[in-house]
């Protein structure tokens, strides 16, 4: 079923909509939720959180992409879950993930507040400036917290291919960011 037709279900308020959902995206929620808690229970249970926040969220809002709402979704849940399940035990790949990143994005304590209102738009012209292939790796990595294997499986890249476009991608944003004016 395609995303217009389920997004009518939820106008319609039909629990099929839930259903539709959960055939079309339901793999693609759990992986994202998966590389990101590592607990299939935890990650069950942000999916099932996800399809409960779309029912209240459609209508009023019609998203212009489904699947994009869907991950947003999903994935600030699983952060959430994530922050909670911290004090017991640390996820490897977002832990990994948000080192390498630690040392482009500026400081939260001296950085000023309108660096991070620009800071997601810098990142959004930066990918897009990006070729297709390192977007897409780039992406993986620190969005869907993708290990270097599954990157490098999806892709039929070598793992040694995935680390270093990640390093040269990391290179041109730390350069991006220095162009923009935030200290990096």
């Amino acid at each position: 079923m395609d995303d217009l037709r389920i997004i009518e279900l939820y106008f319609a308020r039909s629990e099929q909509a839930i259903k539709e959902t959960d055939r079309k995206y339901g793999k693609l929620c759990f992986s994202l939720a998966n590389n990101i808690l590592s607990d299939d229970q935890d990650s069950e249970e942000c999916v099932n959180d996800t399809y409960l926040s779309v029912w209240n969220k459609i209508p009023p809002t019609r998203p212009n992409n489904f699947r994009a709402f869907i991950c947003k979704i999903v994935r600030n849940l699983s952060m959430k879950k994530r922050e909670f399940n911290r004090a017991l035990k640390r996820t490897q790949n977002v832990a990994v993930s948000y080192a390498e990143l630690e040392e482009i994005l500026p400081d939260t304590r001296t950085a000023p507040e309108w660096e991070y209102e620009n800071l997601g738009k810098i990142l959004s012209d930066f990918l897009r400036h990006e070729k297709e292939a390192a977007r897409n790796v780039f992406i993986r990595k620190y969005y869907f917290f993708d290990s270097i294997s599954d990157i490098a499986e999806r892709y039929a890249f070598t793992e040694s291919k995935v680390k270093n476009m990640l390093y040269h991608s990391r290179g041109r944003l730390r350069e991006c960011l220095k162009k923009e004016g935030i200290d990096v």
